[in-house]
């Protein structure tokens, strides 16, 4: 931890740049395509479905294509702020914005501080800080959402194994993963009360496009 500390207070820039940095990259993560890609169409996704303004929810609600455009614009804005500031300052900082973007697709202030449940977000800055942990937790989300449908008991699952995980690739990253997951499980909060009473909406993968 003392290392990470160092990283943050030794960038390239004076380190009280880093705090409007990370107010930009919270605002980066404001850009949400579900409830834009909504509107657009008429339709309020928060009101719809789930009420979720995330990927899952618009493919439900506004069907196949805008699910993968919602979830390709969430993983690069996750990828693109946590491997700029990696790359630029230092990974450290790439820890720190990557948190800050996840937390703007959460709660963002230009959409009433109402959005997504961050999974999309949070692969995208973990593939950006470390790609082998995002591909081992979106293995475990597969695998889960193939046996059983549920893509909200995929994605607990794979945040509860983050920790143990992030182990395996130095003394920062179960710290860090814990924030990290615990952000997506508080979100998921609802999804896991209705996972253990039995009452969790399973995914139809003959999804439709809406017109």
């Amino acid at each position: 931890m003392q290392a990470f500390i160092e990283q943050l207070t030794s960038l390239p820039i004076p380190w009280p740049w880093l705090i409007p940095i990370a107010a930009a990259s919270y605002f980066a993560g404001n850009i949400n395509p579900a409830i834009i890609l909504g509107r657009m169409r008429g339709v309020d996704v928060r009101a719809e479905g789930s009420g979720n303004a995330g990927t899952t929810n618009a493919l439900r609600t506004l069907g196949k294509k805008s699910g993968a455009i919602v979830f390709a614009v969430d993983v690069l804005k996750g990828v693109i702020v946590a491997l700029l500031a990696a790359q630029l300052l230092s990974l450290a900082a790439g820890m720190v914005c990557g948190i800050c973007v996840i937390l703007g697709h959460l709660w963002p202030a230009v959409f009433g501080f109402r959005g997504g449940k961050g999974v999309a977000t949070t692969f995208g800055v973990l593939l950006a800080v470390q790609p082998l942990l995002a591909l081992l937790l979106i293995a475990i989300v597969i695998i889960i959402v193939a046996l059983t449908r549920m893509v909200s008991l995929g994605v607990c699952l794979a945040a509860l194994a983050a920790v143990p995980l992030g182990l395996l690739f130095g003394s920062w990253y179960p710290a860090w993963m814990a924030v990290v997951a615990a952000l997506v499980l508080v979100k998921h909060r609802s999804n896991i009360g209705r996972i253990i009473r039995g009452e969790e909406s399973k995914l139809s993968f003959g999804t439709r496009e809406r017109s």
